[in-house]
């Protein structure tokens, strides 16, 4: 359901584990109070009346929120929601005359997004001028949709699935050079539990973010999925560079104010600020939640499963620790759901990444090598924790099954109260880049020497790193490999430039012996003398 020229639109995420939850429909009046109020009433759009509006009202909000128990919101005619299917949804368009600051004074104006059957929690949208805030009232005259759309027989007030920020009205460059039509294209879009995501530098949508993860692949307790429910858009002052908006999240677990301060540049970069309050205790908390889809890629693929030599919106985790190491997690398609922690203490930074960048490594009209990377930024400290790595078996590219997060070290218990802010970059690269050497590619195959009878039992790896500080090796110079594995031993283990022409493409290349089938921890880099010249190539091997 391709929503902009060369843009997907935002996948359905893990409907399947969803509870479906409801907000509140909305009843309001027209009120005409201030320049822009009463420009967005002779636009069409109804709003409610109005009421002060503060980020430290809506984190008190929260915080009473969570003191008490949860109770979860009606759906509005969820019959009619439940007709309104995938086809039904893709008809149904919000006319951009409608847009909220169609003619200003944001330079980016606002569409929202119907509820249908995989969407059925309606967020009730606010408009903030001046300190004060007015719901915008839904309205089915805001949609093209055809005559017989069960849409038209939702109440007035049912209420909006989402909303997404559109490309600026006095023109955004768009990746070859040519100017963007806001009308067609947006940037930014929430929709869904509390997922949102963002175009990257490349013009491509590809993993999601999330307000709050709970307890994902904890052992007998089902994924909880807490909503943003309200959603405040502030009006921005004349000539702002950046969009602020603001959300309520309530779950049967948690509570949180959150803050979104957006800036559309070189890709996408979010200053994000939260308070949670959790109502219950909870097993996983997750801060940060990046979620993405990888099925496989050159490092391992199953016999004929597809035409295309890769399918994955990210292949890798990325750390930077706050020690200062930097590090490579290839992401695994596993054969059964594992999750890996990274302990750290105030890490800086960690992030969901797309780093093969070739196109004929895809050969996919959806364009997966645009994909954006996206890089969590901490600021101050979150002290000790891990960052968290959970894989989930897929056989298609239609699930997403990976997800990234920080998880605090200190039990999450009833009562507890977080307050934190990271900055969330949506990009090609990670916003800083070092001179290491980077984990370009990891290749699996039969151990032994090629032109030999193969050892049974055996695996050969070929891990190969690119940077500047490869780029310095005297002639003749081998850099030194640095192994560690958590069980087994490695054998035919040299480094060797990659011959192909490319300054600085190095590669690490040694053998696994092995017995059973449990997981293999494994990290590697390349050293000359003390120096490092490369990051940590970390991997988690499930044995055939």
């Amino acid at each position: 359901m391709p929503d902009s020229a060369g843009q997907d639109s935002p996948r359905q995420p893990l409907l399947d584990r969803r509870t479906l939850l409801a907000g509140a429909g909305a009843t309001a009046t027209l009120a005409a109070l201030g320049f822009s109020s009463q420009a967005l009433a002779q636009q069409g759009l109804k709003l409610g009346q109005a009421q002060d509006f503060t980020f430290e009202a809506l984190k008190a909000r929260a915080r009473q929120m969570a003191a008490v128990p949860y109770e979860a919101p009606q759906s509005p005619s969820p019959e009619i929601l439940q007709r309104i299917d995938y086809d039904a949804h893709g008809k149904i368009r919000f006319k951009p005359e409608m847009a909220l600051w169609a003619n200003g004074p944001s330079p980016w104006p606002v569409t929202f997004f119907h509820l249908g059957r995989y969407f059925q929690k309606p967020v009730r949208m606010h408009v903030v001028e001046a300190g004060k805030a007015r719901e915008i009232v839904y309205d089915d005259s805001y949609f093209e949709m055809p005559a017989d759309s069960p849409a038209k027989e939702l109440p007035t007030g049912a209420g909006f699935a989402g909303f997404r920020f559109q490309e600026s009205r006095t023109g955004h460059p768009g990746r070859k050079g040519e100017t963007l039509d806001w009308k067609k294209n947006d940037w930014v879009a929430f929709l869904g539990a509390s997922y949102f995501r963002a175009i990257g530098e490349l013009y491509q949508y590809g993993l999601s973010a999330r307000g709050l993860a709970i307890d994902p692949a904890v052992a007998g307790k089902p994924e909880e999925f807490p909503d943003f429910t309200h959603v405040w858009l502030e009006t921005p002052e004349a000539g702002a560079e950046y969009v602020v908006v603001y959300a309520l999240l309530s779950g049967p677990s948690a509570a949180g104010a959150y803050r979104f301060r957006m800036h559309r540049g070189k890709g996408v970069t979010m200053e994000i600020e939260t308070a949670l309050h959790l109502r219950k205790d909870v097993d996983r908390l997750c801060i940060a939640p990046l979620t993405s889809m990888y099925w496989y890629s050159e490092t391992a693929k199953a016999t004929a499963v597809d035409w295309r030599p890769e399918v994955h919106d990210s292949d890798g985790l990325a750390l930077w620790t706050g020690a200062g190491e930097r590090a490579w997690r290839p992401l695994n398609n596993p054969p059964r759901t594992t999750a890996s922690a990274f302990g750290d203490e105030n890490p800086r930074g960690f992030g969901l990444m797309q780093r093969d960048r070739k196109v004929d490594h895809y050969l996919d009209g959806v364009f997966y090598e645009r994909r954006p990377s996206a890089w969590v930024e901490p600021v101050g400290s979150w002290g000790k924790g891990a960052v968290q790595l959970i894989e989930i078996p897929t056989d298609d590219e239609i699930h997403d099954n990976i997800v990234a997060m920080w998880v605090p070290h200190e039990p999450a218990k009833a009562g507890n109260a977080y307050e934190l802010a990271y900055k969330l970059f949506w990009l090609d690269e990670e916003p800083y880049p070092t001179k290491l050497g980077r984990v370009v590619a990891t290749r699996l195959g039969n151990g032994g020497q090629p032109g030999t009878v193969r050892p049974r039992g055996v695996r050969k790896f070929m891990v190969e790193f690119l940077g500047p500080a490869l780029e310095t090796i005297p002639f003749g110079v081998k850099p030194e490999v640095v192994l560690w594995s958590s069980r087994g031993s490695f054998s035919y283990v040299f480094a060797e430039a990659v011959p192909d022409d490319v300054a600085g493409h190095w590669r690490a290349q040694f053998d696994l012996s092995v017995e059973g089938g449990d997981p293999v921890e494994m990290r590697c880099y390349l050293k000359a003398g003390e120096a490092v010249l490369t990051e940590t190539w970390m991997y988690q091997y499930h044995p055939l």
